[in-house]
Protein backbone atom coordinates (compact mmCIF):
# COMPACT_ATOMS: atom_id res chain seq x y z
CA UNK A 1 0.00 0.00 0.00
CA UNK A 2 1.30 3.43 -0.78
CA UNK A 3 -0.10 6.64 0.44
CA UNK A 4 0.61 10.15 -1.21
CA UNK A 5 0.81 12.72 1.60
CA UNK A 6 2.00 16.63 1.89
CA UNK A 7 6.14 16.39 2.22
CA UNK A 8 7.46 17.41 5.53
CA UNK A 9 10.81 18.68 6.52
CA UNK A 10 11.49 15.29 7.59
CA UNK A 11 10.96 13.76 4.03
CA UNK A 12 14.20 15.84 2.81
CA UNK A 13 16.78 13.47 3.08
CA UNK A 14 15.06 10.56 2.08
CA UNK A 15 14.06 12.69 -1.15
CA UNK A 16 17.38 14.29 -1.96
CA UNK A 17 18.68 10.34 -1.97
CA UNK A 18 16.08 9.35 -4.31
CA UNK A 19 16.52 12.20 -6.29
CA UNK A 20 20.07 11.29 -6.49
CA UNK A 21 19.12 7.62 -6.95
CA UNK A 22 17.18 8.25 -10.01
CA UNK A 23 18.95 11.41 -11.57
CA UNK A 24 22.49 11.90 -10.18
CA UNK A 25 23.99 15.30 -9.93
CA UNK A 26 23.11 15.48 -13.62
CA UNK A 27 19.41 17.06 -12.07
CA UNK A 28 21.75 20.33 -10.91
CA UNK A 29 22.73 20.68 -14.32
CA UNK A 30 19.19 20.58 -16.09
CA UNK A 31 17.64 24.37 -17.12
CA UNK A 32 14.51 23.64 -15.22
CA UNK A 33 16.79 23.40 -12.13
CA UNK A 34 17.40 27.37 -13.12
CA UNK A 35 13.75 28.01 -12.15
CA UNK A 36 13.72 25.87 -8.69
CA UNK A 37 17.02 27.33 -7.18
CA UNK A 38 16.32 29.29 -4.25
CA UNK A 39 12.91 28.95 -4.30
CA UNK A 40 9.87 27.06 -2.23
CA UNK A 41 7.91 24.86 -4.14
CA UNK A 42 4.00 25.36 -3.73
CA UNK A 43 3.22 22.03 -3.93
CA UNK A 44 5.19 19.12 -2.63
CA UNK A 45 3.65 15.45 -2.44
CA UNK A 46 6.01 12.32 -1.08
CA UNK A 47 4.95 8.75 -2.05
CA UNK A 48 5.27 6.27 1.43
CA UNK A 49 5.07 2.47 1.35
CA UNK A 50 3.48 0.53 4.41
CA UNK A 51 6.78 0.86 6.71
CA UNK A 52 6.75 4.97 5.71
CA UNK A 53 9.46 5.04 3.42
CA UNK A 54 9.67 7.20 1.09
CA UNK A 55 9.56 5.55 -2.35
CA UNK A 56 8.09 8.88 -4.88
CA UNK A 57 8.27 12.28 -4.92
CA UNK A 58 6.83 15.33 -7.11
CA UNK A 59 7.41 19.14 -6.38
CA UNK A 60 5.36 21.74 -8.45
CA UNK A 61 7.22 25.67 -8.63
CA UNK A 62 5.87 29.06 -9.63
CA UNK A 63 7.21 30.27 -12.70
CA UNK A 64 6.18 33.81 -14.22
CA UNK A 65 6.95 35.47 -17.83
CA UNK A 66 7.77 39.47 -17.90
CA UNK A 67 4.16 40.23 -17.59
CA UNK A 68 3.80 38.53 -14.72
CA UNK A 69 1.34 35.63 -16.22
CA UNK A 70 2.41 32.55 -13.84
CA UNK A 71 1.90 28.99 -14.31
CA UNK A 72 3.24 25.93 -12.04
CA UNK A 73 6.56 23.56 -13.11
CA UNK A 74 6.51 20.26 -12.34
CA UNK A 75 9.60 18.19 -11.30
CA UNK A 76 11.55 16.41 -11.11
CA UNK A 77 8.94 13.30 -10.65
CA UNK A 78 11.08 10.68 -9.05
CA UNK A 79 10.29 6.76 -8.03
CA UNK A 80 12.13 4.33 -6.33
CA UNK A 81 13.54 1.67 -8.88
CA UNK A 82 11.95 -0.78 -7.07
CA UNK A 83 8.33 0.61 -7.43
CA UNK A 84 8.42 1.25 -10.85
CA UNK A 85 5.46 -0.77 -12.56
CA UNK A 86 2.84 -0.37 -9.51
CA UNK A 87 1.47 3.16 -10.62
CA UNK A 88 3.48 5.27 -8.49
CA UNK A 89 4.16 7.58 -10.37
CA UNK A 90 0.61 8.03 -12.02
CA UNK A 91 -0.84 8.44 -8.37
CA UNK A 92 1.57 10.64 -7.36
CA UNK A 93 1.24 13.00 -10.75
CA UNK A 94 -2.81 12.37 -10.82
CA UNK A 95 -2.72 13.55 -7.04
CA UNK A 96 -0.61 16.82 -7.91
CA UNK A 97 -2.30 17.77 -10.44
CA UNK A 98 -5.70 17.20 -8.97
CA UNK A 99 -4.49 20.11 -6.00
CA UNK A 100 -2.94 22.40 -8.90
CA UNK A 101 -6.90 22.57 -10.11
CA UNK A 102 -8.22 22.63 -6.82
CA UNK A 103 -6.36 25.50 -5.87
CA UNK A 104 -7.34 27.24 -9.32
CA UNK A 105 -4.15 27.16 -10.94
CA UNK A 106 -4.42 27.81 -14.57
CA UNK A 107 -1.48 25.60 -15.87
CA UNK A 108 1.26 23.41 -15.04
CA UNK A 109 4.32 23.06 -17.61
CA UNK A 110 7.45 21.12 -17.37
CA UNK A 111 9.94 19.67 -19.66
CA UNK A 112 9.62 15.52 -20.05
CA UNK A 113 8.75 12.88 -21.84
CA UNK A 114 5.31 13.62 -24.07
CA UNK A 115 4.88 9.51 -24.36
CA UNK A 116 4.83 9.24 -20.33
CA UNK A 117 3.42 12.56 -19.74
CA UNK A 118 0.23 12.28 -22.09
CA UNK A 119 -1.59 10.68 -20.02
CA UNK A 120 -2.02 13.17 -17.51
CA UNK A 121 -3.06 15.59 -20.47
CA UNK A 122 0.01 17.10 -21.43
CA UNK A 123 0.52 18.46 -24.97
CA UNK A 124 3.66 19.82 -27.11
CA UNK A 125 3.50 22.60 -28.97
CA UNK A 126 1.76 24.61 -26.60
CA UNK A 127 4.27 26.76 -25.67
CA UNK A 128 5.52 28.25 -29.02
CA UNK A 129 5.77 31.91 -27.35
CA UNK A 130 7.24 30.93 -23.80
CA UNK A 131 11.01 30.06 -23.41
CA UNK A 132 13.23 28.75 -20.16
CA UNK A 133 16.28 30.16 -19.53
CA UNK A 134 18.64 27.63 -21.33
CA UNK A 135 18.31 24.77 -23.72
CA UNK A 136 15.20 22.95 -23.83
CA UNK A 137 14.05 20.13 -26.54
CA UNK A 138 11.13 22.37 -28.06
CA UNK A 139 9.42 18.67 -28.43
CA UNK A 140 10.13 17.91 -24.55
CA UNK A 141 8.41 21.56 -23.21
CA UNK A 142 5.03 20.59 -22.65
CA UNK A 143 1.97 22.32 -20.88
CA UNK A 144 -1.50 21.00 -19.39
CA UNK A 145 -4.55 23.83 -19.12
CA UNK A 146 -6.87 24.26 -16.30
CA UNK A 147 -8.26 27.27 -17.34
CA UNK A 148 -8.40 27.78 -21.31
CA UNK A 149 -6.04 30.08 -23.12
CA UNK A 150 -3.90 29.91 -19.78
CA UNK A 151 -1.14 28.65 -21.81
CA UNK A 152 -1.25 31.17 -25.00
CA UNK A 153 -0.89 34.03 -22.53
CA UNK A 154 2.40 32.64 -21.30
CA UNK A 155 4.70 34.83 -23.71
CA UNK A 156 9.07 35.18 -23.18
CA UNK A 157 11.54 34.13 -20.71
CA UNK A 158 9.85 32.59 -17.42
CA UNK A 159 11.38 33.09 -14.66
CA UNK A 160 11.13 31.73 -10.69
CA UNK A 161 7.96 32.88 -9.21
CA UNK A 162 6.77 32.57 -5.29
CA UNK A 163 8.65 32.34 -2.14
CA UNK A 164 12.39 32.44 -1.99
CA UNK A 165 14.18 29.73 0.22
CA UNK A 166 15.75 31.29 3.24
CA UNK A 167 17.49 28.83 4.02
CA UNK A 168 19.49 29.03 0.98
CA UNK A 169 21.29 26.16 -1.07
CA UNK A 170 21.98 22.55 -0.57
CA UNK A 171 25.49 21.23 0.59
CA UNK A 172 24.73 19.41 -3.17
CA UNK A 173 23.56 22.61 -5.40
CA UNK A 174 26.97 24.78 -3.91
CA UNK A 175 29.04 22.23 -4.69
CA UNK A 176 28.59 22.37 -8.15
CA UNK A 177 26.80 25.68 -8.20
CA UNK A 178 29.13 28.17 -6.12
CA UNK A 179 27.34 31.04 -4.75
CA UNK A 180 29.62 33.30 -7.10
CA UNK A 181 28.56 31.32 -10.07
CA UNK A 182 24.65 32.24 -9.54
CA UNK A 183 25.15 35.57 -10.00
Amino acid sequence: MIDIVEEVPAHAGAREALLDLCFGDERFRKTSERLREGRLPVFAFSALDESGRLVGTVRLWSVADRNGNQSLLLGPLAVDPACRGSKVGDRLMRHALNQCAVYGHGSVILVGDLSYYTRFGFEAGRLDDASLPGPVSRERFLGLEFAAGHLAGLNGLLSAAGLADLAGPTAATQDLYPVSKLV
